[in-house]
């Protein structure tokens, strides 16, 4: 976590806290854990209506948001407007207490590498709250939020809350809409809403693609690195601070270069992502190819226990994997489309649906093993041992087959590519060689390319 500083001190109207929306129920709750005050949360109507999910709702104290599509087509749009407003009145209220709202203003989780369209509803809460606050008091914020993971399709995956500084808004924007028409209001609303979204593509480094933020990640890396050896320093693994703002002065200076010299930003993009490839096929990071002998026998070693590892070890999980968990992948995969109502609620019921559905599976697996192995020890003494131990065996062996299944494709790839390159120690050292040549052309072009770009540290 990051940026707590950035937020006015507490005494007065509290704000609105707008993030966007890249990983489902995860973004909610690392913002909830990290931020030290009274958050109060918005989540869609049609959530409460799921069980279990529903209830925990009910006891965070989550307010539920009504929207047009969680009513049917014939509705009265009275009835939609009031429950709407009730919504809104509650989050505003909290908000003029001082306590911050959470709002994700796209309306749905998405694998998307930039924030998709914005809805108008932070810009309604906003100006509700606004309107509630007390004569003499400061205005309630509004602080971006960016949501930064590693990978976070993976468990465990490292992730940083930055709680930027809030939105300088325009004079015109700053004012609620009081005595206007409803289309004045609309105006109002998205005019807002557009600077909101503006803020966080800014705060979260929306890229075109996701091959884009990893060439841009990569370029932050091999800089570090590159700079480390040429001054005889270690390179050690950065904070995930460190990286963020890293990340984010490459990002300004690749949209300026984008822009004057396209063609050198795409040749350089290109051999960024070849330089990824080829040190993903050798297993190690920028860091460590200057790793000299040490490294050579590692990476000897690493290859021969990776291929072992993938090619005889695991298969047998996979097929494991396979056969325990693919029921379960289809019965997941039928609720999340058959329950919900709209695209966006599809992410979201799968974790749910998932999160209950394979660790079934999974407890399945071993009572059937265990009633196996029972059965086979009193027909066969000789199979005799412990039933309870073979079915916590079945039940890690389910749950590590369905990791394989994920990954497994991904890993036989990366490890025939390997086995490649290290062929020989000759074709290995020509690839080390080559690697660290193409990093130090590299640095030197980044650098060149950045050269008069302010906050780049590259004399002009």
């Amino acid at each position: 976590m990051a940026g707590l500083e950035n937020l006015p001190a507490a005494g007065g109207s509290g704000g609105i806290f707008v993030a966007w929306h890249p990983n489902a129920l995860v973004d909610g709750a690392l913002i909830l854990s990290e931020f030290p005050g009274a958050v109060v949360v918005g989540a869609r109507h049609g959530l409460f209506r799921w069980p279990l999910l529903g209830s925990l709702l009910r006891v965070l104290g989550v307010v539920p948001v009504y929207r047009r599509s969680d009513f049917p087509p014939d509705a009265d749009e009275t009835r939609r407007r009031e429950a709407n407003d009730a919504s809104i009145d509650a989050m505003a209220a909290a908000v003029t207490a001082g306590a911050y709202a959470l709002v994700f203003p796209e309306g749905q989780s998405h694998d998307e590498p930039s924030p998709t369209e914005l809805k108008t509803g932070a810009a309604r809460l906003f100006y509700r709250a606004c309107k509630k606050t007390p004569e003499g008091v400061p205005q309630p914020v509004i602080v971006p939020v960016g949501l930064h993971y590693d990978r976070k399709h993976s468990f465990g995956s490292n992730a940083l809350v930055f709680f930027h500084p809030p939105l300088e808004l325009a004079a015109e924007l700053r004012k609620p809409p009081t005595n206007a028409t409803d289309a004045e209001k609309r105006t109002r609303y998205r005019a807002l809403t557009d600077e909101l979204e503006r803020a966080l593509r800014e705060v979260v480094h929306a890229t075109e693609s996701w091959e884009l933020h990893q060439a841009m990640n990569r370029a932050r890396k091999l800089m570090r690195a590159e700079r480390a050896h040429r001054g005889g320093l270690s390179s050690s693994r950065p904070e995930m601070t460190e990286r963020i703002q890293a990340f984010s002065r490459l990002w300004a200076g690749y949209n300026e270069r984008a822009r004057t010299h396209p063609e050198e930003v795409r040749q350089i993009v290109a051999r960024l992502q070849s330089y990824h490839a080829d040190l993903a096929a050798l297993g190690i990071e920028d860091h460590e190819l200057y790793g000299g002998r040490q490294l050579e026998t590692r990476l000897a070693a690493r290859v021969v226990f990776q291929a072992l590892l993938v090619y005889f070890v695991l298969p047998p999980v996979l097929l494991i994997g396979y056969v325990v968990n693919l029921p379960a992948a289809l019965l997941v995969l039928a609720i999340s489309r058959w329950g919900a109502r709209a695209r966006k609620d599809v992410a979201s019921l799968k974790l749910i649906a998932g999160a209950i559905g394979f660790p079934l599976a999974w407890l399945a697996a071993a009572l059937v093993v265990a009633w196996g192995h029972t059965r086979l020890s009193a027909l066969y003494p000789h199979f005799s041992g412990a039933p309870v131990r073979t079915g916590a065996l079945a039940f890690a062996l389910s749950g590590l087959g369905a990791f394989v299944v994920l990954h497994y494709q991904r890993l036989a790839r990366r490890t025939l590519r390997a086995i490649r390159v290290r062929l020989t120690r000759w074709r290995q050292a020509r690839a080390l060689e080559r690697l660290r040549d193409e990093r130090a052309r590299l640095y030197d072009d980044l650098r060149e390319l950045a050269r008069g770009l302010p906050g780049t540290g590259v004399a002009t």
